[in-house]
């Protein structure tokens, strides 16, 4: 590797956006579409009812638990998570599957239950790697037990492209 490219030097606290909107466990899956619809973004942290980090979910978890009666959500396993790609949906999409969720289905039932996490101090070059082998879409970085930032595959390709 060249330690002479700029990147090489970089942090993960020096591209991670500051301003992470988390969503609670206990929200409904409909709740869920249209807060990431009307946010604009494809998925989020989840916090327990203490603020704890137990999770992430996307607008794939939905998609998924929207066809839930082809699988069985609760025998997922590593596998599941690395098998599945993050595609973007439209808000004409979201809203599609909004008029067909349960209503007793929260985010806790539908979430990925691992946070890929790295501290400020992460080498770039690290971060990317983490989100490569792990097959990934967002990495939090986290102090102690405190959440700081995300870092998004976007957010890398920004950087790149400088």
């Amino acid at each position: 590797m060249n330690n002479d490219n700029p990147l090489m030097n970089m942090t993960a606290e020096q591209i991670m956006c500051q301003k992470v909107i988390t969503v609670p466990s206990d929200w409904s899956v409909d709740r869920l579409a249209r807060f990431l619809t009307d946010k604009s973004i494809s998925g989020a942290p989840v916090v327990n009812n203490v603020g704890q980090l137990v999770g992430v979910v996307s607008s794939s978890d939905i998609v998924r638990q929207a066809g839930s009666g082809l699988m069985d959500l609760a025998k997922r396993d590593d596998t599941f998570y690395s098998d599945i790609i993050d595609e973007s949906l439209s808000p004409e999409d979201q809203r599609a599957f909004q008029t067909i969720m349960d209503q007793s289905v929260l985010v806790n039932d539908i979430m990925t239950p691992m946070v890929f996490e790295v501290s400020p101090e992460t080498p770039l070059f690290q971060v990317a790697e983490a989100m490569v082998k792990g097959r990934i879409h967002r990495v939090m970085v986290t102090e102690g037990q405190s959440l700081k930032g995300i870092i998004s595959a976007l957010d890398l390709l920004k950087v790149m492209t400088l």
